[in-house]
């Protein structure tokens, strides 16, 4: 039934990406939002390759962000390399279950999650597959949801600073893989930013 509804396009009808004011399409070159002023655009130029391009090197950063340590706990006697796996196992068996669950949420569930709700949606997309296209439109929102949260993935690495409670001479250091980790939150930022929901809708492979 939802197929016979006439499309915004068909309607003459374009709508806002930044503030989401639905405006009259007048077809003109360079036209704005009445509201706040944004370029209005039809589509998202090239969303389907950007998406893939910025998942697939986002993932290929997250790889060395887990196995390269995030940051080196030195004090008298003693130095120290933690990831983030190691640092959630350390948080675990030093009394902090809730602390090691948090870290563990924020820092590997929420990623992996990003990448595989992405992937499904971007695999469906290029199929063109009618199969559950209200639930991939919610999957989205709630994947653009979790974007505004995406850099509490890197105040967690914060949090592993405080993972032993150090005297006076005492040093914490970060180390590369907090680098990986922030370049990893970034891409899949902009990767379900660069994504066209609309492609869930009207079953083209893409628009690149």
């Amino acid at each position: 039934m939802s197929q016979d509804l006439p499309r915004a396009d068909e309607l003459g009808l374009i709508g806002c990406h930044v503030c989401g004011l639905v405006c009259r399409d007048t077809g003109a070159e360079g036209a704005h939002c009445p509201r706040c002023h944004s370029a209005l655009h039809r589509r998202k130029q090239a969303s389907y390759s950007r998406t893939l391009a910025l998942l697939l090197a986002a993932f290929m950063l997250y790889i060395p962000a887990n196995v390269l340590p995030i940051m080196r706990t030195a004090s008298v006697g003693d130095i120290d390399d933690n990831t983030i796996l190691s640092g959630v196992i350390e948080l675990w068996v030093k009394g902090s279950p809730d602390l090691a669950v948090i870290v563990f949420t924020a820092s590997i569930v929420v990623p992996m999650l990003k990448f595989l709700a992405l992937g499904l949606l971007l695999w469906s997309s290029r199929h063109a597959t009618p199969w559950a296209r209200r639930q991939r439109a919610k999957l989205y929102r709630l994947v653009e949801l979790i974007g505004y949260w995406s850099m509490l993935d890197v105040f967690v690495v914060a949090l592993l600073t405080a993972l032993v409670r150090f005297g006076v001479l005492s040093l914490v250091e970060p180390l590369p893989g907090v680098v990986f980790f922030g370049l990893t939150v970034i891409l899949t930022m902009f990767a379900s930013m660069s994504f066209d929901p609309r492609l869930i809708w009207d079953g083209r492979e893409s628009d690149d």
